[in-house]
């Protein structure tokens, strides 16, 4: 394999031409070897990557319901649990993706096994695809999760299944990518601990998930929505509720701008080796 390399490297660099230049030329056995070894991964401990986030977003479920009940009415005649449900799982989706690529990155870093990935004939856009989808799938998985437990204490009916299934994949694909950029810029796991909780986190609870930002005034109302968090969930909450707080539209162009302003730099770091190689 290593032969056959060498030739298709020295094909292409006569050519001036790269491997992602042609879909010819594309290593799919590669991408998706990747990809289900990414996947396998988080499915080993479902316990700790499905199970656990998806107790923790009922609980959130259960102690607000809990603490407000449906008396706060948040628009028109929407029950809160109801407004409250989508957000909840958006949330889910977004957190483990991210979790999903950062971990995975800074686990091979650590260990020393990232060499392992950069070794194989993967371009970087097969390496940024694959774990890119990885952790889209396991935010997926989780939100789905989520989806279905609420189901037996809510009341969840779709409005929008278009508004519904794009932003959950543009908000996971974002997130997934933002883990990549973060994985591979973070030296130790304290460095991607720093980012989940003073980035993340509170971007993911300032985004309108436990109100509408509809009800802030000011300042506050300005920065809710420079938080591109803000629109995946009130994109995704339209899906069900019918109801939004901002132009679905420019929601959907601003996420969409974002995933490929993002891709493209995971793309770079991957292509330049940043903080990967020796």
């Amino acid at each position: 394999m290593s032969i056959q390399t060498t030739e298709n490297q020295s094909t292409y660099k006569a050519t001036g031409q790269t491997a992602i230049d042609h879909v010819d030329f594309l290593n799919w056995l590669g991408l998706y070897t990747l990809l289900m070894k990414e996947i396998k991964r988080f499915l080993k401990v479902p316990l700790q990557t499905i199970f656990a986030p998806m107790m923790t977003t009922m609980l959130f479920l259960a102690i607000f319901t809990l603490a407000f009940g449906d008396r706060g009415q948040v628009s028109g005649d929407i029950a809160f649990s109801t407004f409250l449900a989508p957000g909840l799982i958006m949330m889910a989706v977004i957190q483990n993706s991210f979790a999903n690529t950062s971990s995975s990155l800074v686990i091979a870093k650590v260990q020393g096994n990232i060499v392992d990935v950069l070794m194989p004939p993967l371009s970087a856009g097969e390496l940024t695809l694959a774990y890119a989808l990885s952790g889209l799938t396991r935010g997926m998985v989780v939100g789905c999760a989520v989806a279905i437990c609420m189901w037996f204490f809510i009341d969840l009916t779709v409005h929008s299944w278009g508004a519904v299934v794009y932003f959950a994949l543009a908000a996971g694909l974002m997130l997934s990518l933002l883990g990549i950029l973060g994985g591979i810029i973070s030296d130790k796991f304290d460095h991607i601990a720093a980012v989940t909780n003073f980035v993340i986190m509170p971007l993911s609870f300032l985004s309108g998930t436990f109100y509408s930002v509809e009800r802030l005034t000011g300042i506050w109302y300005d920065l809710s929505h420079l938080n591109p968090f803000f629109y995946m969930i009130d994109g995704f909450r339209y899906g069900f509720i019918g109801v939004s707080d901002s132009s679905l539209v420019q929601g959907a162009l601003i996420v969409g701008l974002l995933d490929v302003a993002l891709y493209a730099a995971a793309w770079a770091f991957f292509k330049r080796g940043y903080k990967l190689k020796p």
